[in-house]
């Protein structure tokens, strides 16, 4: 006679979710005080606790670049990070770049070159740009291109946003 297989008793009982953890953001030059799951990214701290929906969520797996925001001024996939990993950081989204109702050079650049058709990947596309002349490692066409490749563009507007970076790399750097 065969052995019946045994099942093993599962504990059911839920388990207490991890506490909340305190901390401070600087987002586009305004200071929150937040209480965040430790598990929260920074692109769902955005766009779920502060209402900020500039930056996209596209992939949710750091492969498209839409979530692309300034973290100290370094560009970084927000739906990798975890908000807890950057207490004390500064943060700068899409709508944190023009100042006194006046557009970045970045952003008025998309709009002078056409850079954008659906508009989607655009806040990544232009905080990357912004972060990507910050950094001062673009001297080429090429350099550009490689240092972009990280934010994908499904329209197909690459020649345009290349035009737009160009601007702005002719005319104020580190805006």
């Amino acid at each position: 006679m065969k052995d019946k297989p045994q099942t093993e008793s599962v504990e059911t009982a839920a388990r207490p979710l991890a506490p909340k953890s305190s901390i401070i953001l600087k987002i586009n030059d305004t200071e929150h005080k937040l209480e965040v799951a430790p598990w929260t990214s920074v692109l769902d701290l955005l766009r779920e606790y502060l209402h900020m929906t500039g930056t996209k969520k596209g992939c949710d797996h750091g492969q498209c670049g839409a979530c692309t925001v300034l973290v100290d001024g370094t560009r970084v996939n927000s739906c990798l990070t975890l908000a807890v990993m950057k207490d004390g950081s500064e943060i700068t989204t899409i709508e944190g770049l023009a100042k006194d109702g006046e557009l970045h050079p970045m952003q008025q650049a998309f709009i002078d070159n056409d850079a954008f058709q659906c508009g989607y990947c655009t806040p990544g596309q232009i905080c990357s740009a912004v972060g990507l002349l910050q950094e001062g490692k673009a001297k080429s066409i090429d350099d550009i291109r490689d240092l972009m490749s990280g934010n994908i563009c499904r329209c197909g507007a690459y020649n345009n946003i290349l035009a737009a970076i160009q601007q702005v790399k002719g005319g104020v750097q580190n805006a």
